[in-house]
């Protein structure tokens, strides 16, 4: 199989329980909510999205034509020493491409591998931490992972419409945009006022990081 990679890069983990941990970032091109095309950004399952995945012209990006390669190429981006790595897999939707071989190819190298998803596809074994970001009108497609990140609001999908889930961590992440102000303040008001919650921000904008 080969794979569509938007960009690879390396820099510290920006939001969730794993925020300021160093990381390789793995970004696939292409996504089953949006084409990542403004001109259909309103017809989109996901409208929000603030990520440039599309295409393979992005630092580190290409066309790789196997596992093998990809995998050597994150390996790069890491640079010297094999303590604590870490790949973070993400898009667009990851899991749309990333498959047990790659999977192989990259623990081989001592990392540790996680995966951001909207949760549509089912994820392939082997992976050590999921964390998946739910979209309005989607179908999640599993109920279980380690980190559960609700962009909000979403007036369609708000936590309590949520089915029944199992995660280690649940965050909601304020919405970004010009209304990320009051965003931030609903957020922080529902993680008060329901504490299985907690605030997610983005911390590598804030510091000015990729």
């Amino acid at each position: 199989m080969s794979y569509a990679v938007k960009e690879i890069f390396k820099t510290l983990q920006g939001e969730g329980a794993r925020a300021g941990r160093a990381a390789v970032f793995c970004r696939f091109s292409g996504c089953n909510l949006w084409s990542g095309r403004e001109s259909d950004r309103l017809r989109a399952a996901c409208r929000f999205c603030d990520t440039d995945f599309v295409g393979t012209d992005g630092v580190g990006g290409g066309r790789f034509e196997n596992a093998t390669l990809l995998a050597d190429a994150i390996e790069a981006a890491w640079g010297d020493g094999v303590a604590a790595r870490y790949v973070v897999f993400t898009g667009g939707e990851p899991l749309l491409q990333l498959d047990p071989a790659l999977i192989e190819a990259v623990h081989a190298r001592a990392f540790e591998i996680a995966v951001e998803t909207n949760g549509t596809v089912p994820p392939p074994p082997g992976l050590d931490w999921v964390c998946v970001s739910p979209k309005a009108g989607t179908r999640l497609a599993f109920h279980r992972g380690d980190e559960i990140k609700l962009v909000f609001p979403q007036p369609a999908l708000m936590p309590e419409a949520l089915p029944e889930l199992d995660f280690r961590h649940y965050w909601l992440q304020p919405m970004d945009g010009p209304d990320r102000t009051a965003n931030t303040a609903a957020a922080v008001a529902y993680c008060l006022s329901h504490p299985r919650w907690r605030l997610s921000l983005q911390t590598h904008k804030l510091i000015g990081i990729p």
